[in-house]
C-alpha cells in the first residue's frame, strides 16, 4: 500500500511540475523576485499537501514564536537535513522568501532546476571548499540585504534517522560576517520519509525552530556547538525512539 501511495505521489509531481515551471519560466521576466518564488513556491505547497494527503505524513510545527518578527530581521537558519521533504515544508511554514545553499547540480533538473535558477538561491560546488564559502558570503549578504532568510543544512547533507553528522561553521561565519541571527531547526522527516528510500511511512514530521542565537561578540566555533547542542537534543526529544539500540532508520 505504502508503495502505490509513493508512485502517486511522484505521479502527481511529475504531471504537475512541468505545466507550473513554464508558467513560472513565461513569467519570471514580468514579475518581481517575492511574486515569482511565492508562484514557485504554491507548487511546494502542492507537494506538501498531496504528500499529506496520499502519503499519510501530518506535519507538526514548534516553537514559530521563536522566528524574529521585525520586517528587517536578517536570519540563518540552520536546519537537520533528513529528507527533501523539509525543503518544501520549511518554505510553507516560513512567511518570507527563503534563500537555500544548495549543490550547483540542481540547476540541470528539467524544469525544477530551471525554476530555481531564476530565484535567489545559492548555488556551491562542494568540491571547492574556499571558493564555495566565499559564494555563499557573498549571495547570501546580498540575499539578506534583499529581505530574503538563507537556510543551510550545517551537516552538509541528509543524515539518516537517528544518526548525526558533522556539523560545519560555514553557516555561524556567514551569520557572524552578515549581522543576522542564528536559528537552529530540527526536523524528523526521516521518520517518514527514509533516506534515499522511494517508499515512505505513513506518520508525523516534527518541525522545531528554536530560540534565536546572537553571533555578535562570539567565534563561530562557539556558536555551532551551541547550534549542534540544540538541534541533537531536540531530535532526541522529538524521536526518541530513533535514538534507542536496535531502531529502525
Amino acid at each position: 500500500m505504502n508503495l502505490i501511495r509513493a508512485i502517486l505521489h511522484m505521479a502527481l509531481a511529475g504531471v504537475t511540475v512541468v505545466p507550473w515551471a513554464l508558467a513560472a519560466l513565461l513569467a519570471a521576466p514580468f514579475l518581481g523576485h517575492d511574486a515569482l518564488y511565492r508562484f514557485c513556491t504554491d507548487w511546494g505547497r502542492l507537494f506538501v499537501r498531496s504528500g499529506e494527503a496520499i502519503l499519510g505524513i501530518e506535519d507538526r510545527v514548534h516553537g514559530l514564536d521563536n522566528l524574529p518578527q521585525a520586517p528587517d530581521a536578517r536570519g540563518v537558519l540552520l536546519v537537520k537535513h533528513q529528507a527533501n521533504w523539509e525543503t518544501f515544508l520549511l518554505v510553507q511554514v516560513i512567511r518570507r522568501p527563503l534563500s537555500y545553499v544548495l549543490k550547483r547540480s540542481l540547476l540541470y533538473i528539467p524544469f525544477f532546476g530551471w525554476c530555481l535558477a531564476r530565484l535567489r538561491m545559492i548555488y556551491i560546488d562542494r568540491d571547492q571548499t574556499l571558493r564555495a564559502f566565499s559564494k555563499i558570503v557573498h549571495q547570501g549578504q546580498r540575499a539578506l540585504d534583499a529581505g530574503s532568510w538563507v537556510v543551510m543544512f550545517p551537516e552538509g547533507t541528509r543524515v539518516p534517522r537517528g544518526q548525526k553528522g558533522t556539523y560545519h561553521a560555514s553557516g555561524a561565519l556567514l551569520a557572524l560576517q552578515c549581522k543576522a541571527v542564528i536559528i537552529p531547526v530540527a526536523v524528523t522527516s526521516a521518520r517518514c520519509w527514509p533516506r534515499k528510500a522511494f517508499v515512505k511511512r505513513p506518520g508525523v514530521v516534527d518541525i522545531s525552530f528554536g530560540p534565536p542565537i546572537e553571533p555578535a561578540g562570539r567565534k563561530a566555533r562557539e556558536l555551532i556547538a551551541e547550534v549542534e547542542r540544540w538541534i541533537e537534543a531536540e531530535m532526541q526529544r522529538l524521536d526518541p525512539q530513533a535514538y534507542a539500540t536496535g531502531a529502525p532508520q
